[in-house]
C-alpha cells in the first residue's frame, strides 16, 4: 500500500498507520536496549566491586598423597583472605579439601600450597575465595 493517497500531498494529513508502528517499534527497542544495557552494567560493576579476595591457579603437582598447588591470589592489602582448594581422583571423587589463609600485607601474594590427599589427584579446583573473619 502506497503512503501518498492519489492526488494528495505526501504528509499533510498526518502519519500512515505503518509510520506510526515503525515509530512505536524504535522507541520499545531504544529503551529494552537502554535497560539491557544497565543491567549488564550493574552486573558486572557488582561482580568487580564485591570481590575483595580472588585467586587463580596457576599450576599443581600431584603426587601420591598430595598436591603442589600455586595460587595467585588478589586481595586488598588490609584484608585477611580465605581461599578453598579441593582435589579430585580420576573418577571425581573428592580426596583432598583445605582452607588457606592469606594475611600477608600484600595486594598480591604467589604462594605454593600444599593439599593433603587421600588418594592421588588428577585435578586441583579453587573452590573460592572469600574475605576472612579479624582476628
Amino acid at each position: 500500500m502506497s503512503a501518498v493517497r492519489e492526488g494528495l500531498p505526501e504528509g499533510r494529513y498526518g502519519r500512515t498507520q505503518d509510520e506510526r508502528a515503525d515509530r512505536k517499534l524504535k522507541i520499545i527497542g531504544s529503551v529494552l536496549g537502554v535497560g539491557l544495557l544497565g543491567v549488564v552494567g550493574w552486573i558486572g560493576w557488582d561482580y568487580v566491586a564485591g570481590q575483595s579476595v580472588s585467586a587463580e591457579v596457576i599450576k599443581f603437582q600431584a603426587f601420591d598423597d598430595e598436591v603442589k598447588v600455586h595460587l595467585e591470589v588478589r586481595k586488598d592489602s588490609a584484608v585477611r583472605g580465605v581461599c578453598t582448594l579441593s582435589s579430585q581422583d580420576r573418577d571425581h571423587n573428592e580426596v583432598g579439601r583445605k582452607d588457606y589463609v592469606f594475611d600477608q600485607r600484600a595486594s598480591r601474594i604467589d604462594e605454593v600450597v600444599v593439599l593433603k590427599t587421600t588418594s592421588r589427584a588428577t585435578t586441583v579446583e579453587l573452590v573460592g575465595c572469600q574475605p576472612a573473619a579479624s582476628r
